[in-house]
């Protein structure tokens, strides 16, 4: 038994989680890479690219209820559901982007010699 979220929170959290799956996704294959022998810092700039998308998706909850919630927007006209789906997207898409920028800052992987 889910319980819905009122918007301002499932807003707030959504931002949280994809910034909290992409760094800490990067944070423990840093780890890996680091046990493996391979470069830390190189493989988390990497793997930041990597999950971006998946950051939003487990942000957003799956997509079959965003695609529900887009249905019933489009065909049973209740725009109110689209432009709420739009903007929890826009705001996990910010947390992710939020942990690249991280990632970017603490590898300094984007300067060049």
């Amino acid at each position: 038994m889910s319980m819905k979220l009122a918007f301002l929170p499932a807003f707030i959290q959504s931002y949280f989680i994809a910034l909290g799956v992409l760094f800490g996704g990067a944070l423990i294959g840093g780890l890996g890479a680091f046990l493996t022998g391979e470069q830390p810092l190189t493989a988390m700039y990497r793997f930041a690219g990597d999950l971006k998308i998946w950051a939003v998706v487990a942000a957003i909850g799956g997509t079959f209820d965003t695609f529900y919630s887009v249905e019933r927007g489009l065909f049973l006209g209740e725009t109110r559901d689209i432009i709420k789906q739009f903007l929890l997207i826009l705001s996990a898409m910010g947390g992710a982007q939020t942990g690249v920028t991280i990632v970017n800052w603490l590898t300094q992987e984007h300067i060049s010699p």
